[in-house]
C-alpha cells in the first residue's frame, strides 16, 4: 500500500484579518517605544520610562504584555549597556551621557500581542556603541527579509547570524551573538512556538507560509556571547561586562513579502 505523503509541518499562521488585528497592537507598541525615546535623557530613570510606555498603552484600550507575565513587575525591560534584556525599570537607576539604552515592550489589544525593542544612545556615544546597534539592527533587517513564503525557520536564523557577520566586515569588529535568546512565534500568546535561533545553518525546520508569524529579535555584544543572569532572576547581563544591543520586530509572511506589525501608524494622507 502507498503511504499518503506527509503533511510538511509550518510555522502557525494567521488569516489577513488576524494579521490586521496583530497590526493594530504592533502600532500601540510602536507608539509606546516612540515616546519612551522622546523622553529619555540625562537624568530621566527608567522607571518613569515604564510610567511612559504603560501610560501610552493604557491610553490606547490595550494592555501591557510584559507587567505580571511570569511575575515581571514592569511594562517594558530597559536593559542599560552590559545588560542584554529583561532588565526591570527602577527609579534610582538614573540616564546618564553615553548610556546604551534597549526597551522591550509588548501590548495585548483585543485579544492578540505585538512585541518589538529598540536601542538608542543618551547623548553623545562611542563609536563602537553606535556600530553595535547598528550592526544589531542590520541582522533584525536580515532576519526580516527572509520571511518569505517557501523559507524554512532555520532560513531566517541564517539570515540573522549573516547580517551580523556582514556587520562585522562593514565595521571592521567582531561581534558576539548573544547564545540562547532569541524570538519566537507570537499571536494570541507573547511566546509560542517556535524558538527562532539568531543562527544556524540553513534549510531546516517548519515552513514560512502566508500568514506565519515570528518575533524577530537578534541581540548583539561587543565581546562575549555568553551571560549571566542577576539575583533578581530576570536582568540578562553579559559575562565580560562589554555592551548590548537589542532590536525586535513582530513579522508576517504574506503573497507580497515580510509584513512588519510592529510599524507606527502611518497618518492619513501622509
Amino acid at each position: 500500500m502507498i503511504g499518503l505523503p506527509k503533511r510538511r509541518k509550518a510555522v502557525p499562521h494567521r488569516s489577513p484579518g488576524e494579521l490586521d488585528a496583530m497590526a493594530a497592537a504592533g502600532a500601540v507598541v510602536a507608539a509606546a517605544l516612540s515616546a519612551v525615546r522622546e523622553a529619555a535623557a540625562v537624568g530621566v530613570s527608567t522607571l518613569q520610562l515604564d510610567e511612559i510606555a504603560e501610560s501610552v498603552i493604557r491610553d490606547a484600550g490595550a494592555t501591557p504584555s510584559f507587567l505580571g507575565y511570569h511575575g515581571f513587575p514592569a511594562s517594558i525591560c530597559s536593559s542599560v549597556n552590559d545588560r542584554v534584556v529583561h532588565g526591570i525599570p527602577s527609579a534610582t537607576e538614573l540616564l546618564a551621557d553615553g548610556d546604551l539604552v534597549s526597551i522591550d515592550c509588548g501590548a495585548i489589544l483585543d485579544g492578540w500581542h505585538g512585541d518589538a525593542a529598540i536601542t538608542f544612545g543618551i547623548g553623545t556615544l562611542s563609536v563602537a556603541d553606535e556600530n553595535l546597534s547598528a550592526a544589531t539592527r542590520q541582522a533584525m533587517e536580515a532576519g526580516i527579509a527572509a520571511m518569505v513564503v517557501g523559507n524554512r525557520l532555520s532560513d531566517v536564523s541564517h539570515a540573522i547570524e549573516t547580517g551580523a557577520r556582514a556587520a562585522s566586515a562593514q565595521f571592521k569588529r567582531s561581534f558576539g551573538i548573544v547564545a540562547g535568546y532569541g524570538g519566537h512565534g507570537i499571536g494570541r500568546q507573547m511566546h509560542m512556538d517556535p524558538f527562532l535561533p539568531n543562527e544556524g545553518s540553513p534549510g531546516h525546520g517548519p515552513l514560512l507560509v502566508a500568514g506565519s508569524v515570528l518575533a524577530i529579535e537578534p541581540m548583539l555584544t561587543l565581546g562575549t556571547d555568553q551571560t549571566v543572569i542577576l539575583e533578581d532572576e530576570w536582568t540578562v547581563v553579559t559575562a565580560d561586562g562589554s555592551r548590548a544591543a537589542h532590536w525586535e520586530h513582530s513579522v508576517a509572511v504574506t503573497e507580497d513579502g515580510p509584513r512588519i506589525l510592529t510599524s507606527p501608524v502611518t497618518p492619513t494622507g501622509a
